[in-house]
């Protein structure tokens, strides 16, 4: 039956890790019988000692292809519970432009990682990465195994992969740069950051401030071009054995879902969600950069008409999901399984997340 998911080395001086990802640069019964005991060992370099892997399923993907459904319906059929990977559905309120499922839609499948902060500041990866880890831990305390299910390649990669060792967030730092590039106009800071670390600045689009800002703050905090402290590490903690999903969609159809998706949103209340919270956060980043509330934000602080805002937010929409299928395609390690509209690729992913297993199992 079809769902109605709405679719959805470095020696610093407060040396922490919140998380270069963060800053950076892009852009879940039995039916298979899963062990869901079993662990893989691995043979730590630096104290000799043995350490567990533990399997991790991890649904990627670019926006509007199913991804929430797609989890819902493994959860169900394995016993488990699912961990959102999305960078705004972590915020309060923030729903409609968010595309969160609703408590129908989770058809009483735990969800995590959603609704988890207030909109009135930046949620980085380091911070995802530290709030998810307990909640992992404890889906595997229950016997299960966890499923990631998001589209927010930073916090999956700081999940799967680690995070590097990069200095603490300055909000009076951020804030002094936010301010600079609203005095000598967008794209100041990063002319700026292409002249200490040209490598970053070439990663991340010149309107992507955030980002910027984070990469300036880390050179700022240490010294050392982000680029270079990410090229240390290599992200490769392997912490877990990821098994990797992604879904991927003619352009063409994915484009007209991504409509189908705005429309809804406009028909759900997104233009009353985004006035609230600017009413009741004012105008903080993540309305300042979340898809459909910046849009939404500029049209009600005057600088373009209702159908401009709805035009841009299903032209940056398509954008994104260009981003995000660049930023997946890298990783290797994703099946990648084309949606079809009657779900029947829910059954094959099952499927092949069963002989993964069972690969993984005769590697032991």
């Amino acid at each position: 039956m079809q769902l109605s998911l709405r679719e959805r080395k470095f020696p610093f001086p407060a040396k922490e890790k919140l998380g270069c990802l963060s800053c950076v640069l892009s852009p879940s019964r039995g039916g298979l019988g899963w062990g869901w005991g079993f662990r893989v060992s691995q043979t730590n370099s630096e104290t000799g000692r043995s350490r567990e892997k533990r399997p991790l399923i991890v649904i990627a993907g670019p926006t509007a292809t199913g991804k929430s459904a797609l989890a819902v319906y493994l959860a169900k059929l394995f016993d488990t519970e699912v961990i959102s990977a999305d960078s705004m559905q972590v915020y309060k309120g923030m729903d409609i432009g968010t595309a969160k499922p609703t408590a129908e839609e989770m058809q009483g499948i735990p969800h995590y990682m959603i609704s988890i902060v207030e909109p009135d500041r930046g949620f980085s990866v380091g911070e995802y990465v530290r709030k998810a880890g307990p909640v992992i831990e404890g889906i595997y305390d229950r016997g299960k195994i966890p499923i990631i299910a998001g589209g927010t390649g930073l916090y999956i990669r700081g999940l799967v992969d680690g995070l590097c060792d990069a200095p603490a967030a300055d909000a009076e730092f951020r804030k002094r740069l936010f301010e600079e590039e609203e005095q000598f106009g967008r794209g100041h800071l990063h002319k700026k950051l292409n002249e200490i670390d040209p490598v970053s600045a070439g990663r991340v689009e010149p309107n992507d401030t955030i980002k910027i800002v984070r990469a300036l703050e880390v050179f700022e905090k240490s010294g050392i071009p982000m680029s270079e402290i990410q090229s240390s590490h290599g992200f490769r903690e392997n912490r877990y054995h990821p098994i990797m999903v992604g879904l991927t969609m003619e352009r063409g159809e994915l484009y007209k879902k991504i409509e189908e998706r705005v429309q809804n949103m406009v028909e759900q209340g997104i233009e009353n969600e985004v006035r609230g919270l600017l009413h009741k956060y004012g105008y903080s980043a993540p309305l300042r950069n979340g898809l459909g509330y910046k849009q939404f934000a500029g049209y009600i602080n005057g600088m373009y008409g209702r159908d401009e805002a709805v035009s841009l937010l299903k032209r940056d929409s398509r954008r994104y999901a260009k981003r995000q299928f660049t930023w997946f395609r890298r990783d290797v390690r994703i099946q990648w399984f084309s949606v079809k509209e009657d779900q029947s690729h829910f059954k094959e992913i099952a499927e092949a997340v069963g002989r993964k297993k069972q690969e993984v199992r005769s590697k032991k």
